[in-house]
């Protein structure tokens, strides 16, 4: 199970909310390129960098932080927020994302995304499938449809989807456990690359979601609040 430090940029700074919520923002460095770098020194290949102020203003707006992670470090990034046109799919790849996260299109202009699936691949587009209460959120998480989220997620598996980061929002930022029942259903339903994301608290989470058979897992404020260190990512590694 590949292990992928969350770093969620606002303001040019590496920040984290609580269920998505902006106005619950603690910022924890102004150096995003500095987390990146102490990620990869402790043996971490895997980054997933959020763009909340694109999802907010519904277009790319750090990309300039990304390209200096990806020409500064050798991480995988895989790259989320504001992703709404061509170009800015243009932009993220540009800059040195190595995949990209899509939820909102993904949802609202379906045959915009399945265009990006075709011409891109299915190793390049990952399926932001965000959920509360299961059901599918975009926006930043700032709306929620009505649309269930495993029902989603298998839609576009018929259309070749390989990976889908599933984020419960309710769980997320919250250090109180994983959404372990919901990751179990997609996984016992589906055959999608399931990245799971939101509430992890401790290595025992850690655990737990590679039993149940998650490709990767996104880990946010438990490594910022030194719930989980990096020298334990370090041995896990």
């Amino acid at each position: 199970m590949r292990l992928i430090p969350a770093i969620d940029i606002m303001q040019g700074q590496c920040v984290r909310l609580s269920k998505g919520d902006f106005s619950t923002k603690k910022v924890y460095n102004s150096n995003p390129l500095e987390v990146a770098k102490s990620f990869e020194e402790n043996g971490i290949k895997n980054l997933h960098l959020v763009d909340l102020d694109g999802a907010k203003s519904k277009h790319i707006v750090n990309y300039k932080i990304l390209e200096s992670i990806c020409t500064k470090t050798n991480l995988n990034v895989d790259f989320g927020g504001g992703l709404k046109s061509d170009n800015d799919l243009k932009t993220a790849f540009e800059s040195g994302a190595r995949q990209v996260s899509v939820g909102s299109v993904a949802l609202r202009q379906p045959e915009i995304f399945e265009k990006w699936l075709q011409n891109y691949g299915s190793d390049k587009i990952i399926l932001g499938a965000d959920c509360k209460d299961r059901k599918v959120a975009t926006l930043g998480w700032m709306e929620t449809s009505e649309i269930d989220v495993i029902s989603f997620i298998k839609n576009y598996e018929q259309k070749g989807i390989s990976y889908v980061i599933c984020t419960d929002i309710n769980k997320d930022g919250m250090l109180e456990g994983t959404s372990n029942n919901l990751y179990k259903k997609i996984v016992d339903e589906t055959t999608v690359k399931l990245i799971a994301s939101g509430g992890v608290s401790n290595i025992d989470d850690l655990v737990k979601l590679k039993a149940l058979g998650c490709e990767g897992v996104i880990i946010g404020k438990a490594i910022y609040e030194e719930k989980i260190t990096l020298k334990q990512l370090q041995e896990l590694c």
